[in-house]
């Protein structure tokens, strides 16, 4: 998958700093997300399972998630 393409939306939180995350709905209906700091790695999902983790997000459900 390409990483250009006019699509890609910055998340509102990312304000001007760095580890800012982008967004971007390709010709399949897929959701697709990079980090700034690692453009070329990208992962893609379904709308569906983009909103149950945007959801999970907003709730907090993430926030104890430990890389160990």
């Amino acid at each position: 998958m390409s990483t250009s393409t006019d699509n890609w939306q910055k998340s509102s939180f990312s304000g001007n700093a760095a580890n800012c995350v982008y967004v971007a709905l390709d010709g399949k209906r897929r959701v697709r997300m990079r980090e700034s700091d690692e453009p070329e790695l990208i992962l893609a999902t379904t709308p569906a399972t983009f909103g149950v983790f945007i959801r999970a997000v907003k709730a907090g459900d993430l926030d104890r998630l430990s890389a160990g």
